[in-house]
């Protein structure tokens, strides 16, 4: 691998779940704007129904230097060699611009444990041989990855790791077990509302499937939350770490802790955008508020 600093996503970018509910002419628009706001880079998960590869595909032909990360693909979506001929693929396409994310993912597997399919996914990764010409730029991949252990196979196997629903120390507990090379992406969901009980409701309602999913369970203890914490939509302590809200001042102070923290970037998630809607407006005010000078292309 080739080493976290070297991924150029700059400190801050964006992830959304937005594109799932869009067409694509409204896609290619949004993401030209983004590129001329100055964001370097765009994270986009795998979950409703769009792969994760032509999604990530389509995003880089619409844009010049926009990164795309995958965050993540999962590794029960394909098998390892249709992982590894789309990512080499984009890498020759679109030298430096794309990132493979991988994680887990998914519903729970009896008797699969996360760690050990993650090691196996790696290893047939490793192994492959395909006649597909080698892109000049290396190929780049991150993990999901929350534990201990699961850090650690971050750091020995990839270029690093991206966590998602964390506190913020979680992120310098994350830094220390990844040493000061890997890289470490930090998603985090943000919501310009200053009304707390309004707030906090949209955050519930964003944390709900998280708080019945038994793998975020298990992290949510890890981050030494309660089963007080856990019940009846999340405790207003949890709610404020895994969401930051407010004015806009408030926001990026916050997410700046991350930065602070360790994290090499902060993936920011705007929340309480109805499905077709568009979090546009939000990311202008971010870009204005966090994409100073250095942070451009």
């Amino acid at each position: 691998m080739t080493g976290g600093t070297q991924l150029g996503l700059g400190t801050f970018g964006l992830y959304t779940f937005d594109f799932e509910h869009q067409p694509a002419v409204r896609i290619r628009d949004t993401v030209q704007e983004l590129e001329e706001l100055g964001w370097r880079a765009l994270w986009i998960p795998e979950l409703l129904g769009r792969d994760a590869f032509s999604h990530a595909g389509y995003l880089l032909s619409c844009t010049e230097r926009l990164r795309v990360v995958n965050g993540i693909a999962r590794i029960w979506s394909r098998e390892a060699r249709w992982t590894y001929g789309a990512a080499l693929l984009l890498a020759d396409a679109y030298p430096d611009r794309h990132v493979l994310g991988l994680g887990f993912g998914g519903q729970p597997r009896p008797g699969v444990k996360p760690l050990a399919a993650m090691a196996a996914y790696l290893d047939e990764l490793d192994t492959l041989e395909t006649p597909n010409p080698r892109p000049e730029a290396p190929l780049k991949r991150i993990l999901a990855a929350y534990g201990p252990r699961m850090l650690e196979l971050a750091r020995e196997r990839a270029d690093g790791a991206q966590t998602y629903h964390v506190n913020v120390a979680h992120t310098a507990q994350a830094r220390e077990l990844l040493g000061p090379d890997a890289f470490l992406a930090v998603e985090h969901a943000v919501l310009f509302e200053t009304d707390p009980g309004r707030a906090r409701s949209l955050a519930r309602e964003h944390l709900h499937g998280y708080l019945s999913s038994p793998y975020n369970l298990a992290k949510f203890r890890r981050l030494g939350y309660t089963e007080d914490d856990l019940s009846g939509g999340g405790s207003d302590r949890l709610v404020d770490d895994l969401v930051f809200w407010g004015d806009p001042e408030s926001v990026v102070r916050q997410l700046r802790s991350h930065a602070e923290a360790g994290a090499d970037h902060v993936a920011v998630q705007v929340i309480g955008v109805e499905p077709g809607g568009s979090a546009l407006p939000q990311w202008r005010l971010l870009a204005a508020a966090l994409l100073p000078g250095a942070d451009r292309p």
